[in-house]
């Protein structure tokens, strides 16, 4: 018997596994495992390289499986592989169990989530990126879904894998025409398919995607490729049983036991062949040998210094000290003042251009191959990226991004550019750390912590010089905050983050002026808020409480301190309540109610 028959064997165990294992869980997507049967069957057991005891091996080859619904054939490969038991597969969607509906990385051998579609070419350029810099020798390999390559990312990802250059990565793009609701937008037209990747600088293999011998044949021709290749299969959804193959309507559905027991029948017996004797164990992987440093020089500061300039300053220092440190750019480096890594550290540099959704899905793929990515623009161009952020957070990544060019503060530029919504888009993400120092010595000590803290943070940056607050070589702790402004006759509390600290301090200096005490706290640390310090300094001050951020109303700020002060203090809230326009800096403050003016006029209602 020849190998390709044995992998059509193992693609038809593929098949029967899929179905039984949907039809056990009552829901699940069989008829797009099944189009994808023999592609996952040429790819697990001919051409990846993988070390089946040891799924972080440098050795492994990675895979991504970017249509994400077909997660019950991937659970099916690894079983077949022996990487999971087969009786394991029964438990498809339990809630104790890896196997999840989509693949998340509770599985361990996913490196990221996907289901959200789109995606999974960005994390695969991530990734084969990351082997690239680290010097490996293996490849990645991403499956997508024909209906997902509608989607505007999956182009961001082909334009920045082609740039790259990434001769080690290939894509699979099962092209089995049937979408969810419809068919797709070409059908089984390949060669539509064809000219796009090819526009987009990509080398395209057309195979028939249920033809082993072809597969195989473009995946060799694939991995001589100088730069990123494709692989375009002409599939059939429910590939193998008459009722399902080819037939809309049965996106989603499992199948009820009367119309199992027919599938099986159509398919035969499960073939009694071992699939796990086609697994090729890599050599032992290189683990790449990183610095992984947290503590750097602080710059010394003088004069007024913007925070965004000082994020440039601490990503140098923190590059020359942690060589996992990677910064990925949206064409803004000479704003947000990435710049400078990009001069000293151009290998450990990815310019995504104006692409913010592969920017993350990039920094995905890099984190998952150990590297510790900052991604950085204005923080109002990280909303198009919000899926991307969303998703991220349910592969519990080590990511760091960063916001520039908040709130109304940045002036003439217009409320295109203003981020107002940023502190909303990140705070509702599970154990997310989300920052927003004052002044250039607070952002290198949060930039530092960031580092340090393993997870997702971001971190808010203003455009305007501002003055200096505090000491070189204070610390800042995540979940902390600091009083700037106290005494024992002190009749109301002003908390404040960012560029209203400011505005705090004057206000706090003309209600001086009237003899009128009040104390200011600078909660840099929005999430997590310093609740205790917050409700001591709230009651010292008589329980009264003036909140001021550069930020809409809600998700900032504001909702951080209410619920933390929730039942202990009166609160009222500055915010920016209305869609802004252009105009001065100071003269935006004050129009949209944060400038000590209001600060001033918020504390005299309260008292």
């Amino acid at each position: 018997m020849g190998k390709n028959e044995d992998l059509r064997l193992i693609a038809k165990k593929l098949r029967i596994h899929s179905l039984k294992m949907t039809s056990r869980a009552g829901s699940g997507h069989p008829t797009t495992c099944m189009s994808m049967a023999e592609i996952a069957a040429c790819l697990f057991f001919n051409e990846m390289q993988y070390n089946i005891k040891d799924p972080y091996d440098w050795g492994n080859d990675e895979f991504v499986l970017s249509k994400g619904h077909a997660a019950p054939i991937l659970w099916a490969a690894y079983a077949e592989a022996g990487i999971i038991p087969v009786s394991s597969l029964m438990n498809l969607r339990k809630i104790t169990s890896v196997l999840e509906g989509h693949p998340t990385p509770r599985m361990k051998w996913v490196k990221a989530a996907t289901g959200s579609l789109g995606q999974g070419l960005s994390v695969g350029v991530g990734m084969a990126a990351a082997q690239k810099l680290a010097g490996s020798r293996r490849r990645t390999y991403v499956v997508m879904g024909d209906g997902e390559i509608a989607e505007g990312s999956v182009w961001e990802a082909a334009n920045t894998a082609a740039d790259l250059g990434l001769d080690n990565l290939t894509a699979v793009a099962d092209i089995n025409r049937l979408a969810q609701s419809e068919a797709t937008m070409h059908g089984h037209d390949i060669r539509a398919y064809a000219r796009k990747f090819k526009a987009f600088g990509w080398d395209v293999f057309k195979v028939d995607g249920h033809k082993v011998g072809e597969i195989r044949e473009a995946l060799k021709q694939a991995r001589e490729s100088s730069g990123p290749a494709v692989i375009l299969a002409r599939t059939l959804k429910g590939k193998g049983v008459s009722f399902l193959e080819d037939k809309d309507g049965w996106h989603g559905k499992p199948l009820n036991e009367e119309a199992l027991a027919k599938a099986l029948e159509e398919l035969g017996e499960m073939p009694d062949i071992d699939a796990s004797r086609y697994v090729k164990a890599p050599r032992k992987g290189k683990v790449p040998k990183f610095t992984r440093r947290f503590a750097f020089k602080r710059t010394d500061y003088t004069d007024k210094t913007a925070t965004r300039r000082a994020y440039g300053n601490a990503l140098v220092s923190l590059g020359q000290v942690n060589d996992a440190v990677v910064s990925i750019d949206g064409d803004v480096k000479n704003s947000t003042y990435a710049e400078d890594f990009f001069r000293a550290f151009p290998k450990r540099s990815f310019q995504c251009y104006i692409a913010e959704q592969n920017m993350v899905g990039m920094g995905l793929g890099l984190q998952a191959k150990g590297f510790l990515p900052f991604m950085a623009t204005f923080a109002a161009f990280l909303s198009r990226a919000h899926d991307q952020i969303r998703m991220a957070a349910y592969s519990m990544p080590n990511m760091k991004f960063v916001g520039s060019h908040v709130g109304v503060s940045i002036g003439g530029d217009g409320p295109s550019q203003m981020g107002l919504e940023d502190m909303a888009l990140f705070t509702p993400i599970p154990d997310c750390v989300v920052l927003y120092p004052s002044d250039a010595i607070s952002t290198e000590a949060l930039m530092a912590a960031m580092a340090r803290k393993k997870g997702m943070a971001y971190l808010r940056t203003t455009r305007p010089a501002m003055p200096i607050l505090y000491q070189k070589d204070e610390a800042f702790p995540i979940g902390g905050s600091k009083v700037l402004k106290r005494s024992g006759k002190d009749r109301a509390l002003v908390v404040a983050a960012g560029i209203t600290v400011f505005e705090a301090l004057k206000a706090y200096a003309e209600l001086k002026a009237e003899g009128i005490a009040v104390r200011v706290v600078d909660a840099y640390s929005v999430k997590p808020v310093d609740r205790d310090n917050l409700i001591k300094q709230a009651k010292a001050a008589g329980g009264r409480v003036v909140v001021v951020e550069d930020h809409f109303s809600q998700g900032g700020l504001g909702s951080a301190v209410a619920l933390a002060l929730a039942g202990e203090a009166r609160i009222e809230h500055l915010c920016v309540k209305e869609l802004p326009r252009s105009g001065k800096p100071e003269e935006l403050m004050d129009r949209y109610g944060i400038s000590a003016r209001h600060i001033v006029a918020a504390i005299k209602k309260i008292i």
